[in-house]
C-alpha cells in the first residue's frame, strides 16, 4: 500500500469533503470566534435540556417546545441550532468534524497519512472524554432510542468519509495498475481507524467513562498501523472466529463483514486481512 510521501495536502483538492469551518478553529477573526463559541454554548445548553427531559419523561413524550422551555429560550431559537430533537443530542459533532479536518490539513510533511488520520479521530474521543457523565448518559439513550442511534450512525459516517477521502487523496494513482488493491486498502484502512476508535469508545462508555481511554485508543491504533501502515501482512488465525465474511466470487469486488460488537479488535483485523487476500 503505497502513499505519496512529503505531502500535507491531498493530491486532488476535489476529494476534500465540504466542511463547515465556522467553528472555533475555522478562523475569521475574534468576532467570528466569539460568535462560534456563543453558538456552541447555546447548542450544549439545548442538548443538556433535551437529555434531562429524555431521561425523566422519555424520548417520545418530549417535545421541542418543552426542550426550548427547559433551556429558557424560544422555540425558534431551538430551530436556529437544530433541525430536530434527536439532532440536539449531538451538539458537538459539527465543530469536532471541523477540528478533525484541520488536523488533516495541518499535517506535517513527514507524517504518514494513516498516522494523521489516527490523530484526527482523536478529536472525536476528546469530545466524549471532556464530559464523561454526559457521554455515558448519551450512550444509554442512543442504545434505547432507534432514532438517536440512526443519528449517531450518520455522524460516524461523516468522519469515515472525511478520512477515506484524505487517504485516497494521498494515494499515488500514477502507480496504479490492474490487480493493484491499494485504493481498496486505503478505504478499508480509513474504516479500520474509525472501527478501532468506536470499539474503544464503546468499551469506555460501558465502563462508565472510567479508565485511560487515550492509552486504549493508542493500543488499538497500533494494531491498525501494523495491519495497514505498509500493506496487508497475513497472520495465522487462532481460536473461534469473532467475525465472518461472505463468500467471494471472481466477479465480486466488495467484501461484506459481520462482527460482534464485543469482538477483539485484532480478531476483526485478521478476518479483514484473510478476506482481502482471497
Amino acid at each position: 500500500m503505497q502513499y505519496v510521501p512529503h505531502m500535507s495536502q491531498p493530491l486532488k483538492a476535489a476529494r476534500t469533503p465540504p466542511v463547515n469551518r465556522s467553528g472555533p478553529s475555522g478562523g475569521g477573526g475574534a468576532g467570528a470566534r466569539r460568535a462560534s463559541a456563543q453558538r456552541l454554548t447555546m447548542r450544549r445548553k439545548l442538548a443538556a435540556a433535551a437529555m434531562e427531559l429524555f431521561a425523566t419523561q422519555g424520548y417520545e413524550a418530549t417535545t421541542v417546545d418543552e426542550i426550548a422551555a427547559r433551556a429558557g429560550v424560544a422555540r425558534r431559537t431551538f430551530f436556529r441550532h437544530f433541525r430536530s430533537k434527536e439532532e440536539a443530542i449531538f451538539p458537538d459533532h459539527d465543530d469536532t468534524l471541523v477540528r478533525a479536518a484541520d488536523v488533516l490539513d495541518a499535517a506535517p510533511p513527514h507524517e504518514h497519512p494513516l498516522d494523521t488520520v489516527c490523530r484526527g479521530i482523536k478529536e472525536v474521543m476528546r469530545m466524549y472524554a471532556a464530559s464523561p457523565a454526559v457521554s455515558v448518559e448519551r450512550y444509554r439513550l442512543t442504545r434505547e432510542v432507534p432514532a438517536l442511534r440512526e443519528r449517531e450512525i450518520a455522524s460516524v459516517a461523516r468522519y469515515e468519509r472525511l478520512f477515506t477521502r484524505y487517504l485516497l487523496g494521498h494515494f499515488d494513482e500514477g502507480a496504479h495498475h490492474d490487480g493493484n488493491d491499494d485504493p481498496l486498502l486505503a478505504e478499508v484502512a480509513a474504516s479500520a481507524v474509525v472501527t478501532a476508535h468506536n470499539h474503544v469508545l464503546r468499551r469506555w462508555l460501558r465502563a462508565g467513562g472510567e479508565g485511560d481511554v487515550e492509552a486504549q485508543l493508542d493500543h488499538a491504533f497500533e494494531i491498525v498501523r501494523q495491519t495497514f501502515g505498509t500493506g496487508i501482512a497475513g497472520r495465522p488465525a487462532t481460536g473461534l472466529p469473532a467475525a465472518t465474511v461472505s463468500p467471494k466470487s471472481e466477479e465480486e469486488d466488495v467484501v461484506v463483514m459481520v462482527a460482534r460488537t464485543d469482538a477483539p479488535l485484532d480478531e476483526v483485523m485478521r478476518t479483514i486481512e484473510r478476506a482481502l487476500k482471497r
